[in-house]
């Protein structure tokens, strides 16, 4: 159809049986994984040792705040796996539409977690206050960091998919920038189960 521009159906090459993305970043999601599992260790045994405290501070965050930023993730996790499909299918312009709407998730994570810090603290609750603000900031802090990190990737990966054919090395760049980006969803939900929701 003429002044109609679409773009074509192709798939990349793939034999289905290679480990998606690249053979580090399994390595890092794995050491980072170990990682919170101590974070995750710690908060278990803080509500073990005072349950009845624990559920005090509990009831000071904002549940609705952390089931927002729950949803926002989940979402732009899916939106990365469309994204990905979409590259490997040849369609650049969906690809690039896909990350950007993660991006624009990590970024509403932030503005949200920012907003949660800042009422926290102005209403007194600081990590000096308890041991459960103390991990609170610690833990939440370090996943921040991770989805400010990731906001990094995905800018990365985005660069990759607005091309129009991204190589068999480039593709496993942007399954490792999936991959980054399903473990900082992962992360959150055990946090949030933990922070917001235990006992």
């Amino acid at each position: 159809m003429t002044g109609v521009r679409t773009e074509p159906d192709r798939v990349i090459a793939d034999d289905g049986e290679h480990m998606p993305g690249e053979a580090g970043i399994w390595i890092f999601v794995l050491g980072d994984m170990v990682v919170f599992a101590v974070c995750f260790a710690v908060l278990a045994l803080v509500h073990a040792q005072d349950p009845a405290g624990y559920a005090v501070a509990q009831d000071v965050l904002h549940l609705w705040l952390g089931v927002v930023n729950t949803v926002v993730l989940v979402t732009s996790s899916l939106t990365m796996a469309l994204a990905v499909h979409a590259a490997r299918a040849g369609r650049p312009r969906r690809a690039a539409s896909l990350v950007l709407a993660t991006m624009a998730g990590a970024v509403v994570f932030v503005a949200v977690k920012a907003v949660e810090y800042t009422d926290l603290v102005a209403a007194g609750h600081t990590a000096r206050s308890s041991d459960f603000f103390l991990y609170y900031f610690c833990f939440t802090g370090l996943h921040l960091l991770h989805v400010v990190i990731g906001l990094g990737v995905l800018a990365g990966v985005l660069r990759i998919v607005r091309r129009t054919a991204p190589t068999r090395h480039e593709m496993g760049l942007v399954e490792s920038g999936a991959g980054y980006w399903h473990m900082v969803d992962l992360l959150w939900l055990v946090l949030f189960g933990l922070l917001y929701t235990l006992g």
